[in-house]
């Protein structure tokens, strides 16, 4: 990445250069205060996330709530995770949280000030919720999960960032028969014919 970015500035080209991580390298994530980078990854995660706030550049973190829920359901509610009000609220000191989502990326944040990187904005690279092949995957649930993570972050910020809009990309545009069978071939918004799999009600802007 520093090579990387030496090289661009060499070139007079001002593009940011970052890299995506999912949540795995964090090693606590509940509450959201407790957010840190686990032992192994702490000391690659303090270099990148360095470099990144020296620069200016963001990191990218892929957000799934839908694989909290499918491993833990027991623990991890439903409508918590697919933006509907409901009986869950996650209290965290003086912040609430309403949503898995903003949970899960106020923790990276968090993860993110341990290693003296507070300053480091957050993309949400990847996120989304499979339509077929799994505990709680249905059509019903990705078109919940995806209109309502649209109105959510064109409206507002995470509680530990309320002023800042999050930047997020929905994985993915298309259905993909060719990956492994079960979820991972669901997550699309489209099927390979330009079919919608579920209309979107909210906009998006991209």
């Amino acid at each position: 990445m520093e090579n990387l970015a030496a090289a661009l500035a060499a070139a007079n080209l001002n593009i940011p250069v970052s890299t995506a991580i999912s949540m795995q390298p964090l090693s606590t994530s509940y509450p959201p205060s407790a957010g840190d980078f686990s032992e192994a990854a702490k000391p690659v995660m303090a270099q990148i996330a360095n470099f990144l706030q020296s620069k200016g550049y963001p990191l990218l973190v892929n957000v799934y709530p839908y694989f909290a829920r499918a491993g833990d359901p027991a623990n991890v509610d439903l409508d918590f995770a697919l933006f509907r009000p409901g009986k869950t609220a996650v209290h965290d000191g003086e912040l609430t949280y309403l949503n898995l989502f903003d949970s899960m990326t106020d923790a990276a944040y968090a993860a993110l000030e341990k290693v003296g990187a507070g300053g480091v904005e957050i993309i949400v690279s990847e996120t989304g919720w499979p339509s077929a092949g799994g505990v709680e995957a249905g059509v019903e649930n990705a078109q919940t999960y995806v209109n309502n993570l649209i109105g959510h972050v064109t409206s507002s910020g995470t509680p530990r960032r309320p002023g800042k809009q999050v930047e997020a990309y929905i994985f993915a545009l298309f259905n993909e028969n060719m990956k492994p069978e079960g979820v991972e071939q669901h997550w699309g918004l489209f099927y390979p014919d330009l079919t919608p799999v579920y209309p979107l009600t909210s906009k998006i802007i991209g």
